[in-house]
């Protein structure tokens, strides 16, 4: 933003006007936030620095609010998706996104639900911060190519050409995914082999390269590497049935709009687990027990 559009001292209508126009986008700004960050906590911190960015701005010079919001949105979260890249790179084993509650708001503020799920977040892991940004506005929220285009401050063609490459990354190899009733299903049915360490029972839920990724950075018993195939997750999830259910209560949450298990250990949360899957079974198992990125949907920040 240009600093010589800094606004002077706000009167009350003027901010009481600021404030409407604002939370009644909000949920959008939040939506693109998210998707761009695959952080709730760092998506919230974005947009309060859009709101306080708001706030100071000659509102006076600006056509279309929603525009103006949503391309500071989409600036910073290519600033801040830098940032956070950087520090992944020290993280300690699987990074997995933060999971956000999508019972009120199944869309989070976007026209479609698109790239939202988990399945599609660590796929977005892969593209550049350009092409994260131009799949997100396209097809989550349905930006013309033109408006996308001035936002990332390019042309209209290059705009094509990188949600072009960004749909083939994210969709090329990627199963039909279950619906969400299958899905439901198959996390239930896996909760309930794991807890009896049913090894037969585990296999036949699984695909042939099912991976079990666990974020605990660095968490002790929690772990570190991807657990890959049928036989060698099948066999770790019966090895620790032997005292991970101990106590364990499972309470239903929506996460990016598919079915997740909290998972509470005497009356502790210990984390979210929840299943990818498609017609041929679960894929992966998404284990997130960092405390700091669980609060979204637990309730425990």
């Amino acid at each position: 933003m240009d600093p010589a559009h800094n606004a002077g001292p706000l009167g009350v209508e003027d901010l009481e006007d600021a404030t409407a126009v604002f939370m009644n986008l909000r949920p959008r700004l939040f939506g693109i936030a998210y998707r761009m960050l695959s952080s709730a906590t760092e998506a919230e911190d974005l947009v309060q620095e859009v709101w306080l960015r708001w706030q100071r701005y000659d509102r006076s010079t600006v056509d279309n609010p929603a525009a103006f919001l949503a391309t500071t949105t989409t600036r910073l979260a290519l600033n801040a998706l830098q940032s956070a890249r950087m520090r992944r790179e020290t993280y300690i084993g699987p990074w997995l996104p933060e999971p956000v509650d999508t019972s009120a708001d199944p869309y989070l503020g976007a026209e479609r639900g698109e790239a939202l799920e988990f399945a599609a977040l660590l796929l977005m892991e892969k593209l550049t911060p350009n092409e994260r940004a131009a799949y997100v506005l396209r097809e989550a929220f349905d930006y013309p190519y033109g408006q996308i285009a001035g936002i990332l401050q390019l042309n209209e063609p290059a705009v094509r050409q990188l949600v072009s490459r960004a749909r083939k990354h994210v969709t090329g190899d990627r199963r039909t995914p279950a619906s969400a009733a299958a899905q439901r299903e198959l996390l239930t049915s896996f909760i309930a082999a794991a807890r009896v360490g049913d090894m037969s029972a585990l296999e036949q839920l699984f695909t042939p390269d099912v991976t079990s990724l666990s974020d605990g950075n660095g968490a002790t018993r929690v772990s570190r590497r991807p657990v890959v195939g049928i036989v060698r997750v099948a066999k770790y999830i019966t090895a620790i049935s032997t005292w991970f259910w101990d106590g364990m209560d499972v309470e239903w949450v929506t996460a990016n709009g598919q079915t997740s298990a909290v998972l509470v250990r005497n009356g502790n949360v210990f984390g979210v687990l929840t299943v990818t899957a498609s017609a041929e079974g679960i894929d992966r198992l998404l284990w997130m027990v960092n405390p700091e990125k669980i609060a979204a949907v637990t309730g425990t920040a």
